[in-house]
């Protein structure tokens, strides 16, 4: 199974590593390597992890890392990261803009 990062993923993965380099750019580097090699790892158990409580029809499942929240989706031969997003961040309007 294939791992595809969606536009939305690639840019929240810079959009983390440009604000950790503002205090530590080696640490914004090995930080979001540590993301990839998460999302990386969803090849092995795409199923791992559980579909959002709250939106189970969705088929939009959360792994968290750290203070992170990875939302991907898996179909039959594709894992899409579709974002990474701080956890404190209200996702529910990111993931989910129309409701």
């Amino acid at each position: 199974m294939k791992v595809d990062f969606t536009e939305s993923a690639r840019a929240d993965l810079l959009a983390i590593g440009d604000y950790i380099a503002l205090d530590n750019p080696l640490r914004a580097l090995s930080f979001m390597d540590e993301l990839e090699e998460r999302c990386m790892a969803l090849e092995s158990l795409p199923y791992a992890y559980p579909i959002l409580a709250r939106r189970p029809l969705s088929n939009i499942r959360r792994l968290v890392h750290g203070n992170y929240n990875i939302f991907y989706s898996v179909t039959s031969d594709v894992i899409s990261i579709l974002h990474i997003l701080n956890s404190a961040m209200n996702y529910e309007n990111i993931l989910f803009p129309e409701v």
